[in-house]
């Protein structure tokens, strides 16, 4: 086999490779297509009372830290301002549109120590668990800047009081 058959195989592969990536990724897109947009940061009549500057992992499905949602404005990883109010999470990514998460829509927040494409060392992800329309969702931040737990702090409050606690 000459020279040139071997690059030509070589690269017929790599055509074939990234082929099958972008089809893999464009049908994950396609999975969350239902999801509704996020609400608009020019929308919300709220300010947050802090501010971090965050490392933005992933999305995941709730529970399901291998299983990416993959939608705009949380598909790519990033660094983020979170900001954080009594009325919910206010969030900017640079390229994104700026958006809230009412405090109505958050379930619960916590630590982690992976989600898909990261592992840390031990709970160094921080995750906030919110409904995307029906969907049960767990995005997940890394704090470098700040003491996790001043930022788990803040989240805490976000947390809508149970029953056993009201």
């Amino acid at each position: 086999m000459t020279r040139e058959i071997a690059l030509l195989i070589t690269l017929a592969l790599l055509v074939v490779f990234l082929l099958l990536a972008w089809r893999g990724w464009t049908n994950r897109i396609g999975k969350y297509g239902h999801l509704p947009a996020l609400t608009p940061a020019s929308e919300a009549d709220w300010r947050p009372s802090s501010t971090f500057s965050l490392l933005y992992v992933a999305t995941t499905e709730a529970d399901q830290p291998m299983e990416r949602v993959a939608r705009k404005p949380l598909a790519y990883r990033a660094r983020a301002q979170v900001g954080v109010a009594a009325e919910g999470l206010w969030v900017s990514i640079p390229g994104e549109d700026e958006f809230v998460l009412p405090g109505s829509l958050i379930r619960g927040v916590g630590r982690a120590t992976w989600t898909i494409d990261r592992v840390v060392d031990s709970n160094g992800l921080l995750f906030v668990r919110w409904l995307w329309g029906d969907t049960p969702v767990d995005s997940y931040f890394r704090s470098v800047d700040y003491p996790a737990e001043d930022v788990l702090a803040a989240l805490d409050h976000l947390i809508p009081p149970t029953k056993e606690s009201a």
